[in-house]
């Protein structure tokens, strides 16, 4: 699940991407051009609900690629993303 904040004054917007708490296995990161494709920059981390999220902070009106990878080097797109193209998924976040 993805969870998109309205923009602040700043023109920043926070997006939060979810996973359950074991599906997959493991750790997982969420990587994508707005991190530079670096699979360190966004593990996941469990939540005291129980869900693995990590925030990521970008600019209002952007267009965001990106993918999960789990441990053991698979890689995975979010269902809930609203396209996908050849980097994997792809979310535009509002103005």
């Amino acid at each position: 699940m993805i969870k998109v904040a309205k923009p602040t004054r700043g023109g920043t917007v926070r997006v939060t991407f979810e996973l359950p708490a074991t599906e997959p296995a493991g750790a997982v990161s969420v990587v994508g051009d707005f991190n530079g494709w670096n699979p360190y920059a966004n593990p996941l981390r469990k939540r005291g609900n129980g869900a693995r999220t990590a925030v990521v902070s970008v600019p209002a009106g952007s267009t965001l690629h990106f993918r999960y990878l789990a441990e053991g080097g698979v890689w995975f797109d979010d269902e809930t993303a609203g396209g996908r193209d050849a980097q994997g998924a792809c979310l535009t976040v509002p103005d």
